[in-house]
């Protein structure tokens, strides 16, 4: 029998089941894989498959606890595909429960659900802004602005397959927006880091064009894997990577003893760390965002009612028939110029009496008679 040189990952609905085998946590597999929460979750649901030295990790991890519960070693199904060692596993699997209904008053409200979800993604969430932004206070509207819009859309972001990513994609397109220039309160630079170290680490990160430095904290601080990384950056795998290559290349070239990733890694999330970032109420960030939509309701509304007054009074006011233009007055030759009356000479005095004075020609006028 031949063996490969990758070790075979089992189904995702297998990589669940050997972690809770194993009594792990997803929170616990991040971390001996070198990854995020999110990203294993990403890989049990089947959304994602892990690649490179994460997948290495990752299967060596679930193969070692499948041989601690009585499974099958790693070198006896190198050759199984997937779907046979589904079927394999499901024969010797004990039969699940079966699921109940939650009943009505275990379920959450769209209320807690997104308060949740905030106080789950939001610490975490500030401090990755402030990497792309250097700014604290930009972090944080950014983070509010981005759960206000999620607020709105709720039941989208519900049952979206990744709430936390599409929070976090909206953050982020919100805090490198680069209208923020033109704010007076963003004019200004704010304080640097207290560390030298991590001065000079946050000034090569602000230096880094946008999507560079947007691939970079994606794959090196949050730990999402490259097709990941390039399907929230909007660009292909082949470019994310090329981004990747040569925001690392810049961080290298400042900071030498940055060069390794994990190190890299590591600075990152200490650099965040350091940062005491505080995230606004759950409650505080609805409120806002019902306020904001109240506001630009109310202005739509305005905008639409001064339209259609607009429209009537110009309906009201508008002539009902084509009057053509009146065109300009041209200059006749040959004709002397019409000249205004004026006071008679002598001799038009003189002939105006002697024109009154002759009888004129036809019948005689006749004039009525006083009795």
């Amino acid at each position: 029998m031949t063996q490969t040189s990758t070790v075979p990952l089992p189904p995702p609905e297998e990589r669940r089941r050997l972690r809770e085998a194993g009594a792990l946590t997803q929170a616990q597999v991040a971390e001996r894989v070198g990854v995020s929460r999110e990203t294993v979750r990403a890989w049990e649901s089947g959304r994602t498959t892990p690649r490179g030295r994460r997948r290495e990790a990752y299967a060596q991890l679930l193969w070692s606890i499948a041989d601690k519960t009585g499974g099958q070693e790693p070198e006896e199904v190198h050759d199984m595909t997937a779907l046979q060692y589904m079927a394999e596993s499901t024969r010797t699997a004990p039969e699940p429960p079966p699921l109940s209904e939650p009943s009505s008053e275990s379920r959450l409200t769209p209320a807690q659900a997104f308060d949740a979800l905030y106080a789950f993604c939001a610490p975490a969430l500030v401090r990755q802004t402030f990497l792309l932004t250097g700014r604290r206070e930009l972090a944080r509207e950014s983070v509010e602005r981005a759960f206000q819009h999620a607020w709105q859309r709720w039941p989208e972001v519900a049952r979206d397959r990744d709430p936390a990513g599409w929070v976090r994609a909206a953050a982020y397109e919100f805090a490198l927006s680069p209208w923020h220039r033109f704010r007076p309160r963003y004019r200004h630079p704010e304080p640097p880091p207290s560390d030298a170290f991590d001065r000079a680490l946050l000034d090569v990160l602000l230096q880094l064009p946008p999507p560079q430095r947007r691939t970079l904290v994606l794959y090196d601080g949050v730990g999402l894997d490259l097709p990941e990384t390039a399907a929230e950056t909007e660009a292909s795998t082949r470019a994310a990577a090329k981004r990747l290559m040569h925001a690392r290349t810049a961080v290298a070239a400042r900071l030498p003893d940055l060069s390794d990733p994990s190190a890299l890694h590591r600075r990152l999330a200490e650099l965040a760390s350091t940062e005491r970032l505080r995230a606004a109420k759950p409650m505080v960030v609805r409120d806002g965002s019902e306020r904001r939509a109240r506001f630009w309701t109310r202005a739509a509304i305005a905008f639409t009612v001064a339209l259609i007054g607009t429209t009537a009074l110009t309906l009201r006011t508008a002539p009902t028939h084509y009057e053509p233009p009146v065109p300009p007055g041209s200059t006749v030759r040959g004709v002397p110029p019409r000249m205004a009356p004026g006071p008679l000479s002598e001799k038009e005095r003189e002939l105006r009496e002697k024109l009154r004075k002759q009888m004129q020609s036809g019948p005689e006028r006749l004039l009525p008679q006083v009795t």
